[in-house]
């Protein structure tokens, strides 16, 4: 395979990952600042990870930098046990010790999904897509 054919599966790959990241960022920046609806503890912590990925992507992505994985896949992976557990406070699977919604909307209110999906799966989701995309990139810069 020639050079040209990986530095552009590499950069498909950044991008998606990108993409999606940004995508997340954009759309919790628009529930928080545009609808006025302030995030749970559990939804902040989701965003401590995630905002930053949505940056340190966009500068791999011009840079074409595959190397990226590798301090990105731990953000990615933190921010998917997070979004884990919420999903699991969520499905109540785990019993609710703390309160996960206790400021702003509860993420179980209908007005807090998008397509049908609740933000905490969706965040599941999301970091699950980053992870994977990150995990292809190590495939293709390793091998």
């Amino acid at each position: 395979m020639s050079n040209l054919t990986q530095d552009s599966r590499l950069w498909s790959l950044l991008f998606a990952a990108w993409l999606v990241a940004l995508t997340a960022t954009l759309g919790a920046l628009f529930i928080g600042e545009v609808m006025g609806q302030a995030p749970c503890n559990l939804c902040w912590f989701q965003r401590v990870f995630m905002f930053p990925l949505a940056v340190i992507l966009g500068i791999a992505l011009i840079r074409n930098d595959g190397s990226v994985w590798a301090y990105a896949l731990p953000l990615a992976g933190i921010g998917s046990a997070v979004a884990l557990f919420h999903s699991l406070l969520f499905l109540k699977v785990i019993p609710e010790g703390i309160t996960p919604c206790g400021q702003g909307p509860s993420c179980a209110s209908a007005d807090m999904s998008f397509a049908g999906l609740p933000l905490p799966i969706l965040s599941l989701i999301t970091f699950l897509a980053i992870a994977a995309l990150l995990l292809a990139v190590r495939r293709k810069v390793t091998s």
